[in-house]
């Protein structure tokens, strides 16, 4: 492990602006929450109506998990039942960058040219993100304290979110090892994720039930994280073994990475075609090809979203019957009318804030292209450079779109009204198109920014969350492009909003391209 605390502290400084994003965007949220669930009950029969619904809704039960308890604290810590999934992403994201996403660039092979040990980078890489994950529940634990939430509560939910990104670090540790690329590297890891998050939900839905199929949420180690019941019981056991797993995960990848080569992966590659086909002829036909894992991927998560909050959406009248607050909640975030109607337009935004991240991810991967080296071999040839650029775009604009598209029709399917659930869900694109013209416009000005781009999503994301809530300025909420949305079924229909974030969104592309076409490739 020689040379592994040089390397931790180049992981940290190549990470200095997306990790603290990632840390401090997630670690506020729940602390934000307080103050949301504060205005919105006048009273404690309210927020324990609210909480007896809620404990009782498969769909709230699948979308967050069991809630056991009617305090504000266990609130919170069911309303953010998301989160963990995020952390997942931040560690297993981090790892990857750092271990396989380098060796498949060339930087491992130069460093390991140097006095440097073999495992050092995969150290470096697990250490980071450990240090990233214990600082996010400092985060959340002194946020939740100084809302006036009790200690032990707060440090629980710190560790739990700290214990579930340690976790996914060392699957992502593992999956590293496993191909000879970073794109097949995230698959693995998402799907081990996925995989969690599906055993996690359908067991806490069956345990409603008969009962019968409850044991799957205990292969989760979300599922275990849960049982730790923050502002509850407080059990410290469940956490237990979630850190043995973290460890065994991590000690499994050191010993994997001793039995292969540099650059190669456990799964042979298998070799292709001496030629290559005629739908890879074009910049188009390697975008696809390049892209439609991926795709694939979030088109089949949202159409399950779809179906848990279509069927959320009878539980949200239920629920507004016995709550004043809970009206005035979806008033502030979805506009007026009736509450179904301002749920609908709520969750039609924040499916617009998640499926951002697609369009983001989708569009650098032009600048990915261009760190790994491909995109200089591609435009050697006759290839045009806004060609290849556009054919990576068409995915960032098209893909959202498919995705939104599956999440509208299954949730209004469910819901038993489609077209004004659906309507509401695709007013939402011109404004994810915005992000990806800013992700564009980075890539091409200033390509070294380019990982900002992930930081304007959160943004957005927190402004739809809390940002009603705490009553911030109208100036700050308009920061998010999604402001400006027509919320739909909720609201009337306006074309001019949509018209000025079209044509806003298709000029940071053109002008993101222009800038591009004209610097050096790689810069």
């Amino acid at each position: 492990m020689t040379g592994a605390g040089r390397l931790l502290w180049l992981v940290l400084r190549r990470d200095r602006v997306v990790l603290p994003i990632w840390v401090f965007g997630l670690g506020v949220m729940p602390a934000l929450s307080v103050a949301g669930f504060d205005s919105i009950f006048a009273t404690d029969a309210e927020r324990v109506q609210y909480a007896r619904v809620s404990a009782s809704s498969a769909g709230f039960v699948g979308l967050y998990g069991p809630l056991h308890g009617d305090s504000l604290g266990e609130l919170v810590v069911w309303r953010a039942g998301f989160i963990p999934v995020m952390v997942a992403l931040m560690a297993l994201l981090t790892v990857i960058r750092h271990t396989r996403a380098d060796e498949e660039a060339g930087r491992t092979e130069l460093i390991r040219a140097t006095a440097v040990g073999r495992y050092a980078p995969l150290v470096a890489a697990l250490l980071a993100t450990a240090l990233a994950c214990v600082a996010l529940g400092l985060v959340v634990a002194g946020s939740m304290i100084a809302t006036g939430l009790p200690g032990g509560g707060s440090v629980a939910l710190g560790v739990v979110f700290t214990l579930n990104g340690w976790f996914f670090a060392g699957v992502a540790a593992i999956a590293a090892q496993l191909t000879g690329s970073a794109r097949g590297a995230r698959a693995v890891a998402v799907l081990v994720l996925g995989v969690a998050y599906v055993l996690r939900l359908g067991g806490d839905i069956a345990a409603l039930g008969d009962g019968r199929l409850s044991w799957l949420s205990s292969l989760s180690p979300i599922g275990w994280l849960q049982r730790v019941f923050p502002y509850g019981e407080n059990a410290w056991w469940p956490a237990v073994p979630v850190l043995l797993a973290a460890v065994a995960a991590a000690t499994a990848a050191a010993r994997l990475l001793a039995g292969r080569g540099l650059g190669a992966g456990l799964f042979a590659s298998r070799p292709g075609p001496a030629g290559a086909g005629a739908r890879l002829s074009s910049p188009l036909g390697l975008a696809w090809r390049l892209h439609r894992g991926l795709l694939c991927g979030w088109t089949a998560g949202f159409a399950a979203l779809g179906l848990v909050f279509g069927a959320v959406g009878g539980s949200v009248a239920q629920l507004a019957e016995g709550s004043g607050g809970i009206n005035e909640m979806f008033s502030e975030l979805g506009g007026a009318g009736p509450v179904t109607d301002a749920y609908f337009a709520t969750v039609a935004t924040m499916c617009g804030v998640i499926v951002s991240l697609y369009a983001v991810q989708a569009a650098l991967r032009v600048r990915d292209e261009e760190q790994n080296g491909h995109a200089e071999l591609i435009l050697a040839t006759s290839v045009r450079r806004t060609s290849w650029a556009a054919g990576h775009l068409l995915f960032a604009l098209l893909g959202p779109a498919l995705a939104l598209l599956a999440e509208g029709a299954l949730a209004g399917a469910a819901y038993g009204e489609l077209t004004p659930v659906l309507g509401a869900t695709m007013i939402q694109l011109p404004a994810v198109w915005v992000l990806a013209g800013v992700t564009v416009l980075l890539v091409g000005v200033l390509p070294r920014l380019a990982p900002v781009a992930w930081g304007a999503v959160a943004l957005c994301l927190v402004l739809l969350l809390v940002g009603g809530l705490l009553g911030l300025h109208q100036w700050v909420l308009d920061l998010s492009p999604f402001t400006h949305v027509p919320q739909l079924p909720a609201a009337g229909f306006h074309a001019v909003p949509v018209m000025v974030l079209t044509l806003t969104a298709a000029a940071l592309g053109v002008a993101g391209l222009a800038a591009l076409r004209r610097r050096d490739i790689p810069a």
